[in-house]
This record gives structure tokens, sequence and C-alpha cells, in this order.
């Protein structure tokens, strides 16, 4: 899979799948997040321009959208319930959305932000039980309640480095095991 950034050429579809995510979103409980039909496409226009938007493709098939966004994000300034797992400088991983038709979109995406920088936060919807999953199988811990800009609720996970190696390390631990129990 090829992460690359987005092109205003890309915008069509990129509306055609954020639509597709909505759609999906209310499909499987989450009738609440983006059904103010968010992100628009002023705010994906914004996201190309300050080069914050990216595409994951795979042999030239678009498999979904995010943005990766440099430095503080004013919604996380406030956090209820829990902790940020530290306050050095970060990136925020939002709007992500795919056509459903690549297995491993998401592991793609965290991969690429990951290879930007070591300590990435990302929230979602409380009804969104999909993208909880997500974020939980590729290592992100949860932090606790943030506030969007139109005072909605989300859920704040977290990533560090630290995360990151503590998973690499079970899983290679945990492949080391197998490999054992297979020898026997």
């Amino acid at each position: 899979m090829n992460v690359r950034h987005t092109t205003a050429q890309d915008i069509p579809l990129l509306l055609d799948i954020f639509e597709h995510a909505r759609n999906f979103m209310r499909e499987t409980g989450n009738p609440h997040q983006w059904n103010d039909n968010r992100p628009n496409q002023s705010l994906i226009y914004n996201d190309i321009i300050l080069g914050q938007s990216y595409i994951v493709e795979d042999q030239g098939e678009i498999l979904g959208v995010f943005s990766l966004i440099f430095g503080d994000d004013p919604t996380y300034d406030l956090i209820e319930n829990g902790h940020w797992r530290n306050h050095e400088p970060y990136a925020t991983i939002h709007r992500i959305a795919s056509t459903h038709k690549g297995h491993g979109f998401f592991d793609a995406l965290i991969r690429y932000c990951f290879e930007q920088c070591q300590n990435i936060r990302i929230d979602t919807h409380p009804d969104n039980q999909i993208m909880q999953k997500l974020i939980l199988r590729n290592g992100f811990s949860y932090c606790g309640i943030i506030y969007t800009d139109d005072g909605t609720q989300r859920l704040a996970y977290q990533i560090t480095a630290e995360d990151m190696q503590a998973m690499q390390n079970a899983q290679a631990h945990n492949k080391s095991q197998n490999i054992s129990l297979s020898l026997s």
C-alpha cells in the first residue's frame, strides 16, 4: 500500500468516500458522527492546501483518506475523566474514511503516521465501536473524553514511541512462541 498527499483532483472522489463513510456509520450504529455532512468540501480543500490530507492506495486504487495534523489541537486542551500519556509535541489523525475495498487500510495509515511522528493522538465518537476497536488494536491507549468544536463528545486516545515499542516486542514474542510451538 502507498500513502500520498491528496490533490484537488481527488476532491470529487473524496466527497463520495466521505458520503459512503457517513452511510456506513449510520448502518453500523453510529448515526450521530458527521451527520452534519462533515467533512465538507471546504474543509477537505483546506486540508489539501495545508498539506495535511493523505490518500492510501493499493496498486493505484484509492482505499481511503485521512488527515495528519502536526501541532496542538485546541479540542485536546481539555480532557475529562483521564489524562494524556504525555505533553510532548504530537500529531493528530482526523477525518478517516475508507472505501472498505482494501483490508489493512487503517493499519497502513497508522504505520505511515507513526513514521512521521512517534506521538500521535486520535479521537472518535462514542458510538463508533468499529473505530474504537481499530484504534485499540493498533496500540493506542484510551486517555479520556474531549469535546469537538461543535461541543460533541469524543473518546480520545494516544500512542507514544514507548507504546509502539512494547506492542512490537509483544508481537515478536508471540511470533517466536508460535514458531516454538510449531517445531515441537
